[in-house]
């Protein structure tokens, strides 16, 4: 005997309905079973607004297939898609990953009047000096002085951090923060680190060994430069 494999599983949370579909099916398939699933299960005019995650696993959905999966649900009474999950990634998509995540390692000094920009993490083995900028999408770490600038999470990544040997900058920048009056003596400190505070909403400096506690979700490179 033939037994048809269940194509959609429905599980129900606090936050609504997840569909975890087979990868495996065809995708016209999968869209046909949905439609029946839906139709038995979610058709009460009075039940109320129930939003919808969508789990594709290890299948890609292209624009024209995600909007055809997207009306099938719309077409349901109550049923709203509040995200679609798939596994898979296109190649484009996983290059600016890896390059955003990536730590860039420069050994320079950044003089007055420079300006050294990065995608991802910069790892600057030297000093930036007064006139000088530094600028990345991720965290900025300096095994040196810094006296300039230096803008961390340019990309609007409010849980980025800078981190120097020594601190002493004009002026500190983590998203869209401006440190304006800086929580360090005027002659500068060592290894001291800056991070926005939420509940002061502003970027404080404090004692390196508290970042672990800060943004414990720094990654295991980032820990071993932290802590040698």
């Amino acid at each position: 005997m033939i037994v048809n494999k269940q194509l959609i599983t429905i599980k129900g949370t606090r936050e609504g309905l997840t569909l975890y579909i087979d990868d495996s099916c065809s995708f016209s398939d999968m869209l046909k079973e949905l439609d029946q699933v839906l139709s038995t299960k979610y058709t009460d005019k009075d039940e109320p607004m129930i939003t919808v995650t969508i789990q594709l696993g290890n299948r890609y959905l292209h624009k024209e297939q995600e909007e055809e999966l997207r009306e099938v649900i719309r077409r349901k009474n109550k049923l709203v898609v509040q995200s679609i999950e798939s596994n898979v990634i296109l190649k484009k998509q996983a290059l600016d990953w890896m390059e955003d995540s990536e730590i860039k390692t420069i050994t320079k000094i950044v003089r007055s009047g420079q300006v050294l920009e990065v995608t991802g993490d910069l790892l600057l083995v030297g000093d930036v000096n007064p006139g000088a900028k530094i600028v990345a999408t991720g965290n900025i770490f300096v095994l040196g002085s810094l006296r300039g600038v230096a803008h961390a999470g340019v990309d609007g990544n409010r849980d980025a951090v800078i981190v120097a040997s020594y601190m002493e900058p004009s002026q500190l920048r983590i998203a869209d923060y401006i440190s304006r009056s800086p929580d360090y003596e005027s002659e500068g400190v060592s290894m001291e680190c800056g991070f926005i505070d939420g509940a002061k909403s502003k970027i404080v400096i404090d004692r390196l060994q508290v970042l672990s506690q800060k943004r414990p979700d720094l990654n295991g490179f980032e820990r071993r430069i932290l802590h040698g």
